[in-house]
């Protein structure tokens, strides 16, 4: 990576833990947050990629490369797209779109994404890099990653390809599982026209919804709704039984500070470790998601879908679901 632009510290700083309020079951003081270093330390959580599955283990079976799971190899000389419907979006040497991903961290950057989910989206290798015309050299920095590769970080945000993008100017990875999107100048996340963000009404992490059909629903900050599935636990402590394929549908919702949720119930508000090693919200100590079949804010495909998925009430009930 060229010293012109190389970030002047990557020095791990700590995170402040939010205590739970309430803890189910015996279990108590389970963290809503987890303390990451500026590299990314041996053993590091693995990434829900949704669309490909969850990240498992450390060591990428892709290292930071091109799109498509080839060699490892620079970005090149890094540009600002017109896109007709995103806005102006960060790319690299060859046209060939940048994203960044909600589980990962800024402040200190942290890569959430390894193994299956690395070889979805491969990780923009660090080296020869350079800022093209209208991009601030400033933003541009490193991430060490698991497998001991350089990733190149815009504004702190570890940057990324998508396999599933074959040409330049293709951004198929635009909000897949409502956590991937696309790279602005600035490091910020890319959205499409019309978006709530765009519109100046920007969610809480967590918020209520009154929907028409279903009363009122908790929606994440994209707006999205979220749901939960009647084959998790809650109690004595919260268990995921969805795994696998059912995750790829069903993006597990990450942790999600409690003072960013705006008239979600705070007893049983916490979140817990997965059987994969990533971290997941609860809502009442119930395990939640969103659901990738539902495309725009508002969507509740996922509603009573199998039998066994149902919008969360702000209380964290199943809405809708029949008598238990």
């Amino acid at each position: 990576m060229k010293t012109t632009w190389r970030s002047a510290s990557l020095a791990a700083s700590a995170v402040a833990v939010l205590a739970l309020t309430t803890a189910c079951g015996s279990e108590s003081g389970t963290s809503s947050s987890q303390n990451v270093g500026a590299t990314a330390p041996a053993g590091g959580i693995a990434g829900v990629g949704v669309g490909t599955g969850v990240g498992s283990g450390v060591g990428s079976t892709a290292s930071a490369g091109a799109a498509g799971g080839t060699d490892a190899q620079g970005a090149g000389e890094l540009a600002i797209a017109a896109n007709g419907n995103l806005g102006k979006i960060l790319t690299d040497g060859t046209g060939k779109t940048l994203y960044r991903f909600d589980a990962d961290t800024a402040e200190p950057p942290k890569s959430n994404c390894d193994g299956d989910c690395a070889t979805a989206w491969p990780p923009v290798s660090a080296d020869d890099i350079s800022a093209g015309d209208g991009i601030d050299k400033s933003l541009l920095g490193e991430v060490t990653r698991t497998d001991g590769t350089k990733q190149l970080t815009v504004a702190g945000w570890p940057a990324y390809y998508y396999a599933k993008d074959a040409k330049a100017g293709d951004t198929t990875g635009q909000g897949v599982g409502n956590k991937w999107f696309a790279l602005t100048p600035e490091g910020k996340k890319a959205k499409a026209s019309g978006s709530s963000s765009e519109s100046g009404t920007e969610l809480a992490g967590l918020s209520v919804r009154k929907d028409a059909n279903l009363g009122e629903i908790v929606v994440d900050k994209n707006g999205m709704t979220v749901y939960r599935f009647l084959k998790d636990k809650a109690w004595p402590e919260p268990v995921s039984n969805c795994n696998g394929a059912c995750l790829e549908k069903w993006p597990a919702v990450a942790p999600v500070a409690f003072n960013e949720t705006e008239g979600i119930q705070e007893k049983g508000y916490m979140n817990f470790t997965r059987s994969d090693g990533t971290k997941q919200q609860t809502i009442n100590c119930s395990p939640i998601y969103t659901f990738s079949g539902d495309k725009s804010p508002g969507d509740i495909n996922g509603q009573g879908v199998g039998g066994t998925w149902y919008a969360v009430a702000p209380n964290g009930k199943l809405v809708g679901a029949p008598a238990q």
